[in-house]
């Protein structure tokens, strides 16, 4: 099989308008591209640095809900994003139209973690480490 080259993941989102100010403007994801078709279909492909697939069992799913939050609320996917200020971007994105699901919080693997729910019905991790860490460090574990 071919080497993977990146990875997109594509969300429907009722409000085309209020995602973009989200993700493009409040958020700052740099737009690579953006199309309209002949009808009303719009899309918008935002970079976000580099791009991982986190696979956790149930019960990995559940213990990183109980740490950032104290009780189960993630649905099956969440989308983390890895920024310099956990504290000040996440009320950046609440004044953005995001609703606080839990405030920042310092997790046991040295970073801080906050929740939001983002338009397009994503729940999302803002995430700053507050260790730094080896380049592809295998040694400390740091779920988010």
């Amino acid at each position: 099989m071919a080497e993977v080259r990146q990875m997109r993941l594509v969300v429907q989102v009722d409000d085309y308008d209020a995602a973009v100010a989200f993700f493009r403007d409040a958020l700052g994801l740099t737009e690579e591209a953006a199309f309209s078709g002949g009808g009303d279909e719009r899309v918008m492909i935002l970079e976000a640095g580099r791009a991982t697939l986190e696979i956790a069992n149930t019960a990995h799913h559940r213990f990183i809900d109980e740490v950032e939050v104290g009780h189960p609320v993630a649905p099956r996917f969440r989308i983390a994003f890895e920024v310099d200020d956990t504290t000040s971007d996440t009320a950046a994105l609440v004044d953005a139209g995001a609703v606080p699901v839990a405030p920042p919080t310092q997790t046991p693997w040295r970073s801080l973690n906050a929740r939001l729910d983002a338009p397009g019905d994503l729940h999302i991790t803002l995430f700053q480490e507050l260790d730094p860490q080896p380049p592809h460090s295998t040694t400390k574990a740091t779920p988010h």
